[in-house]
């Protein structure tokens, strides 16, 4: 059996991809995963548990279906959740939807939505249902526009407390997971 204890990040960055370049690091969704890095890296209590450091790097010049999809797939596989991280500048790229796919339709892994631009659980939900602006957001990606009933999902604004409440919550945990639908604090 395998030990199911990651949270993969999704996140888009424009291809091709190096993280020593600038211009990943001028990336919204890219620095908002290096900040949850970060907050790991001074507090060993933030729940977070890369799994992109879990087998060598995908996203450089190798082949997409010999070699680097088998390899998100592998991280997919060791994952409990799927954190993704949805901007205005998010794209509707290749890997954002095999990480989403695979991770959602074959692993059934709970997806815990971080929102970069927005700081406030007011600016997600208002307190009754998720806001018309995040959900605009859901358009710039399809396949989880499409499969957001299939997984519980939970919507967070871009504050450090409640990702990690959203980070150790049970319900958003592959093996613990809740009921499929759309949550928010």
């Amino acid at each position: 059996m395998v030990y199911k204890n990651g949270n993969y990040s999704a996140f888009y960055v424009s291809e091709p991809f190096h993280e020593s370049s600038l211009g990943a690091n001028a990336t919204k969704d890219f620095v908002t995963y290096n900040m949850l890095r970060a907050w790991k890296g001074r507090d060993t209590t933030f729940p977070f548990n890369d799994s992109h450091n879990k087998n060598y790097n995908v996203r450089d010049g190798s082949n997409w279906e010999v070699t680097l999809k088998p390899r998100l797939h592998e991280r997919l596989s060791n994952s409990k959740n799927i954190i993704l991280i949805l901007s205005s500048i998010t794209k509707n790229s290749v890997a954002l939807r095999e990480e989403i796919r695979y991770g959602v339709d074959t692993l059934g892994l709970p997806i815990i939505v971080i929102y970069p631009e927005y700081k406030e659980k007011k600016d997600i939900a208002d307190g009754k249902q998720i806001n018309y602006k995040i959900k605009r957001l859901w358009e710039s990606l399809p396949i989880f526009n499409e499969c957001i009933g299939e997984v519980p999902t939970l919507h967070v604004p871009y504050k450090k407390e409640l990702i990690r409440n959203a980070l150790i919550d049970k319900d958003f945990m592959v093996n613990s997971k809740c009921k499929n639908e759309v949550y928010f604090y």
